[in-house]
């Protein structure tokens, strides 16, 4: 109860605060608004039809925040906080005034190890709960460690619940289609496996898998054509950000832009035949975290940009162009470990800092 009081009284405190001052960008003068604070580790957020955000925080809690006030939600999955893992991606899907349904990923206890894992449950929040919850997926097992869960979701253009989980420092599993490890995987609404995923009937292949090869995808955003798109952490340099394709195979850690943290060379160098090259990668690393496309709602220059919170050197990126490219970098003091990044329900761009334990809108001025 004291925490539910103590996260209460700071977000009251601080929607009540001034707003920041104008910070001017490339497409004009823009406005940050502290939306709610007082959060510890916050991971992710989404938002719910008819107004309320909803904001997991990695050690193992979910809030619903609305009209002022915040309330923590019961009912979630048993979660493993270890290093980089815990509770972490959100999704509301598209049907949630319907259904009630929503998604969780989180950091599930496999025997000595743990792995990604995904749950489902009915969002009461009047009750204050999760009702029915259901772990419908998880990765294969046989992973330890606290490091690269991955961990985003995206609801796809047809329906489906894509779902990106890191390699878990095991390198050459993500080369391995026996194993979930450094894949994307398509998943039906119940977490059952699509009849037309890419590697259906190939003997020894986990069937969920729709792309592999990748490092530690923590950004998932689907365009307004419905493209899927991924960003992930290369090790030093080399982030990435790629066009996921069906059955493609990214390369990691065959290929890849920028060494280990030893400073040695990676594999084979940056090509090889069969596999996907990034539309964009960065060196040095800003260790890519949340992602989307903006529709250009309240913002027309925004229209079809891409958004990239940066962990490593606190701001949001801007993307832009085909292919994509980095065109501008909107940093303030808000924008301190940027861990998440939406569309608001009515346009702007809101994001999330780890450091601060702060949500925040920007609006155009």
């Amino acid at each position: 109860m004291r925490r539910t009081t103590r996260l209460t009284a700071a977000v009251l405190a601080f929607l009540s605060a001034p707003v920041a001052q104008a910070l001017d960008t490339q497409t004009g003068p823009v406005r940050i608004d502290r939306i709610a604070a007082g959060f510890t580790d916050p991971w992710s957020f989404g938002f719910l039809p008819g107004g309320g955000v909803l904001v997991t925080e990695k050690g193992g809690r979910l809030w619903y925040v609305a009209g002022g006030s915040a309330r923590q939600i019961d009912g979630l999955p048993d979660s493993v906080p270890d290093g980089q893992g815990g509770l972490l991606d959100l999704l509301i899907p598209r049907d949630f005034g319907r259904t009630r349904q929503i998604y969780l990923t989180f950091s599930k206890a496999q025997g000595a190890g743990s792995g990604t894992a995904l749950a489902s449950g009915r969002l009461d929040t009047e009750a204050g709960r999760i009702e029915n919850l259901r772990v419908i997926f998880e990765m294969t097992p046989g992973s330890s460690g606290g490091r690269h869960f991955g961990s985003r979701l995206a609801e796809g253009a047809d329906g489906k619940i894509y779902m990106s989980i890191g390699e878990r420092g095991d390198r050459p599993a993500a080369q391995d289609l026996s194993r979930h490890n450094g894949s994307i995987v398509r998943l039906n609404r119940d977490g059952t496996v699509p009849d037309d995923n890419p590697f259906i009937g190939d003997e020894g292949a986990e069937p969920a898998i729709w792309s592999y090869g990748h490092r530690n995808p923590q950004g998932m955003a689907v365009d307004a054509t419905g493209q899927l798109w991924v960003n992930e952490h290369g090790a030093q340099g080399g982030d990435e950000v790629n066009r996921i394709r069906r059955g493609a195979n990214y390369g990691w850690p065959v290929i890849a832009y920028g060494r280990h943290y030893s400073g040695q060379k990676i594999g084979e160098g940056t090509t090889r035949p069969g596999m996907e090259q990034p539309e964009f990668y960065w060196d040095p690393s800003i260790a890519p975290s949340g992602m989307v496309f903006h529709s250009g709602s309240g913002h027309a220059p925004w229209r079809g940009n891409a958004f990239v919170g940066s962990l490593k050197f606190d701001y949001v990126a801007r993307l832009a162009g085909d292919p994509l490219r980095e065109v501008e970098r909107i940093s303030s003091p808000e924008t301190a470990r940027v861990r998440d990044v939406r569309e608001g329900p009515a346009g702007g761009l809101w994001f999330l800092s780890e450091d601060d334990g702060a949500l925040y809108r920007m609006v155009p001025e």
